[in-house]
């Protein structure tokens, strides 16, 4: 790895949380846990038929006691703690194994589980148990709390910040994601036009891997431990 970086961005998708047993968003059968994504993951889906999505998530949310973060987590909450740099870790996932691994420059752009969002006034709130329709937001009372989910057809969260990262990047780094998922599928294109060095590692070659200099194909277990001491020297 050159010795010039010094700034990285790093996004990663559901395949580096897959090794530790979350099922990537959206499988070969186009279901995800057994669901249409237009029946759990749109605001349509939420206002046609609020209890089936409460309870999708409060069932994915309850799946986080059953998993720990792997290797790949463990190494990027490495990385985190001896960069010298700026370093942000763009996560499309919305489960908590960064954390926990202990990565602190991070931020979940499509939502979390653990939080819950007020309909009503927007503020969020961290949450650990289940969430059903009608419940009362703490900061205005109103009884509408819902999943601090990123829908399909809403905008992701801190795009801004996300874009003036990848303008000072030297490195972006994207990992376990599909390349199909807008606006994360482009930010290799930008992160390219504002002179950043560009490195893929995923199992499969993803839709966006011609876009990358460089793809690296196999586990994140193993390919991101391999970079952060690639990085680290």
């Amino acid at each position: 790895m050159p010795t010039d970086i010094r700034n990285i961005v790093i996004l990663t998708g559901a395949g580096i949380s897959a090794e530790s047993g979350l099922a990537t968003f959206r499988g070969p059968d186009g279901l995800w846990e057994g669901h249409r994504v237009e029946d759990v993951c749109t605001p349509e889906a939420l206002a046609r038929n609020p209890a089936l999505v409460h309870r999708f998530y409060d069932e994915r949310r309850a799946k986080l006691a059953e998993v720990v973060p792997n290797p790949a987590h463990e190494a990027l909450a490495a990385l985190d703690r001896a960069w010298p740099g700026d370093l942000l870790i763009v996560t499309q996932n919305v489960d908590d194994l960064h954390e926990r691994a202990g990565a602190a420059r991070l931020l979940h752009m499509h939502g979390e589980l653990k939080s819950a969002l007020c309909a009503a006034c927007g503020k969020a709130v961290g949450w650990a148990d289940p969430l059903p329709p009608g419940s009362a937001c703490a900061g205005c009372g109103a009884p509408s709390l819902r999943p601090d989910i990123v829908f399909f057809g809403e905008m992701p969260y801190d795009m801004e910040r996300i874009e003036e990262a990848l303008a000072q990047a030297d490195l972006f780094v994207s990992i376990g994601t599909s390349g199909a998922v807008y606006p994360a599928a482009g930010f290799v294109q930008m992160a390219r036009h504002y002179g950043a060095r560009t490195l893929e590692l995923n199992l499969d070659p993803s839709a966006g891997s011609s876009y990358f200099e460089e793809s690296r194909l196999g586990p994140a277990s193993e390919l991101v431990p391999a970079l952060v001491r690639d990085l680290l020297g």
